[in-house]
């Protein structure tokens, strides 16, 4: 079953006030792909099975640390779209996948 154009706005706009709230003492950042190195080791902190996955991924394809961090900025994304506190695995995993999309040339 399909979400509603509707149902996926709202989740949308409950994630950018997620965000907006997170970043609200910090001038000048609004969203989680503003964040820095300090930033994401604060906001952006997998579980012990999340840091595995990510492990492994960055491995198995051998990705930059640029990269690491784009992946965490990304799943910490789809974690506020999912309203959740944490950064689960699923929300890793769908977020090394739109990588490697990008890399085999589909993000583009």
């Amino acid at each position: 079953m399909s979400e509603k154009s509707e149902e996926i706005r709202a989740r949308v706009e409950k994630a950018r006030q997620i965000q907006e709230e997170r970043f609200e003492e910090i001038e000048g950042m609004h969203c989680n792909a503003q964040m820095t190195s300090k930033l994401l080791r604060q906001y952006c902190q997998p579980k012990a099975e999340g840091k595995e996955l990510l492990k492994n991924a960055m491995e198995k394809v051998g990705l930059s640390a640029r990269a690491y961090d784009r992946i965490l900025k990304v799943s910490r994304t789809i974690a506020d779209l999912a309203g959740s506190q944490d950064i689960e695995s699923e929300h890793l995993a769908e977020a090394i996948q739109y990588r490697s999309l990008d890399r085999d040339g589909w993000g583009g």
